[in-house]
């Protein structure tokens, strides 16, 4: 104490140094594999510069993003309504390097074969750093197949799928960039789109003039919006701009912003529409079937979205226990905080594997039928199973850091705040498993892919497999959850099988051989917990 400077009643030891910044593409093995591994290594030096510049400038800009949160102003100061979401001007300058970097858009203005493969790891590398601005990025990215389907909307989906990003409040024409937002969900019916009351009255052509309202209104300041309403023949898809063509406001009021537990930076709000102008997509009476174009693709960027939060909550639990002593040595070389980072590290890569194998069927689902059909079952499934398990994770990292991972400076709390949202957007957990159950039942052909992409794999347990043919036998609504965990266990596995992942073993052993611990950390004798754990995040 005597050799302090005055007034200093201690010194600053045992704490770790700033996680970042950091390279988010070279520490991330997994990534870098699955990248060539799926199709999309000609676009390896695009993704490393992004991960670059997501683990240190974007991870920088975060914070504030999400601390100041977006404000609603109905009107300005004279009086004029013009319902208009404020924010932080850090969430510009992530959306902007988001766009320009083709998080949004390179699947479109790229179309060749891997694209959807590396727009799927830019858009994990952006949303370990910043989930928030996540959501718009992925309904833009989302929408534009189903706006190049309509050719009077064919400009709109250029220019969303464009490497631009203007955030300007003014009508779409003057603009090089679009982005989109979405209003399914009204007070009455939640995830019950067809008990929608919204009513679209015909104008000239296919223009049409929207009454009702909207209970989640995603990113409203997004310069379009796909919609669902009551049309004469019945429930259909609408593009409902902010500004008509006319170069007017369109009448749509923004009555208040949702108080959210988490995704802060990310505005979502509550809507009414007074005569809203609005375009027809696809025929009258098919807006479920026009709107399901957009599902894989988002249900895929959930998948990607809990994967990316179970990586940085992995990275920041592993950085912290290798710097910080207790009891006489580092957190990192006690054997139980090494089960805990082993466990969380084989978690974590097989939810990534597991997503970017989904990636490429979507990438190739157009050109090979086996593919889609593997798509439209394995997202459902993926999407249940990684999201269900996001949140869990996140907690257990932060308990690796103890009261810190409990605080603000550090990005685990805004993590924990997100994780539950993936499994609760596009479809909580019941609706996927029963759009799993539908897919088995209308559609054969996937579980005949779904059984040619678990024999891939070798050494999946012959009891495990026997159970899951048991399950397959006697699926029922009840026992939809349970189907599609082994489901989902099964094709992590097979995933990272193909993979050639050394971590694949350690996966069945702990998973598939005998029935996993809920919590995390149990990893059986016989597993080498350092192999997993300098896997994950290479030491310093």
């Amino acid at each position: 104490m005597d050799a302090l400077p005055p007034f200093a009643t201690h010194r600053v030891d045992n704490q770790p140094p700033a996680f970042a910044p950091r390279d988010l593409w070279r520490d991330d093995a997994a990534l870098r594999e699955a990248l060539a591994r799926e199709g999309a290594g000609a676009w390896e030096d695009e993704v490393a510069r992004y991960g670059a510049l997501a683990g240190g400038e974007l991870h920088a800009l975060g914070f504030d993003a999400h601390r100041d949160r977006p404000r609603l102003r109905t009107h300005d100061r004279f009086g004029h309504r013009i319902d208009r979401v404020e924010f932080h001007p850090n969430y510009h300058a992530i959306m902007g390097a988001a766009i320009e970097h083709g998080v949004a858009g390179l699947s479109w203005h790229e179309p060749r074969p891997g694209a959807h493969v590396a727009r799927a790891a830019l858009s994990y590398l952006h949303h370990q750093v910043e989930p928030g601005s996540s959501c718009p990025l992925t309904m833009t990215h989302a929408a534009v197949p189903v706006l190049q389907g309509v050719p009077a909307l064919r400009d709109w989906a250029t220019r969303a799928a464009a490497p631009h990003y203007d955030p300007r409040d003014v009508p779409a024409p003057e603009k090089a960039g679009l982005t989109l937002g979405m209003g399914m969900t009204e007070k009455q019916g939640g995830s019950d789109v067809r008990a929608n009351a919204t009513v679209a009255r015909p104008l000239e052509g296919d223009a049409y003039a929207l009454i009702g309202h909207k209970w989640f209104f995603s990113a409203p300041m997004s310069d379009g919006f796909l919609v669902l309403a009551q049309a004469p023949a019945g429930l259909s898809c609408f593009l409902l701009p902010r500004w008509r063509p006319d170069g007017t406001r369109n009448a749509l009021r923004l009555m208040r912003l949702k108080d959210k537990l988490g995704d802060w930076s990310n505005a979502s709000s509550e809507v009414e529409f007074d005569g809203a102008w609005a375009h027809r997509v696809g025929e009258e009476g098919r807006g479920v079937p026009t709107i399901l174009q957009m599902v894989m693709l988002t249900r895929l960027d959930c998948m990607l979205g809990s994967s990316a939060e179970m990586r940085m909550a992995l990275a920041e639990a592993i950085h912290h226990a290798r710097h910080r002593h207790a009891f006489g040595k580092r957190l990192a070389e006690h054997a139980l905080m090494q089960n805990v980072l082993a466990d969380l590290a084989i978690e974590a890569e097989a939810a990534l594997a597991l997503s970017m194998r989904v990636a490429r069927a979507v990438d190739a689902a157009s050109r090979d039928p086996d593919e889609a059909a593997f798509a439209r079952v394995a997202t459902a499934i993926g999407k249940y199973w990684i999201c269900k398990r996001a949140p869990a994770f996140v907690n257990e990292a932060q308990e690796c850091l103890g009261g810190a991972g409990y605080v603000e400076e550090s990005i685990l709390p805004r993590l924990y705040r997100q994780a539950p949202l993936n499994s609760i957007w596009e479809g909580s957990g019941n609706i996927q498993c029963l759009d799993v159950l539908r897919a088995l039942d209308k559609a054969p052909a996937c579980l005949d892919v779904l059984r040619r992409e678990l024999a891939l794999a070798s050494g999946l347990p012959a009891a495990f497999m026997d159970a899951l043919d048991a399950r397959l036998a006697r699926a029922g609504e009840a026992s939809a959850r349970s189907l599609v965990e082994c489901l989902a266990l099964a094709l992590q596995a097979s995933a990272l099988c193909q993979a050639d992942s050394p971590l694949a073993g350690d996966f069945i052993a702990s998973r598939l051989a005998s029935p996993h611990a809920q919590a995390l950390g149990t990893l059986a004798d016989g597993i080498v917990f350092g192999r997993a754990i300098e896997r994950a995040l290479p030491a310093d």
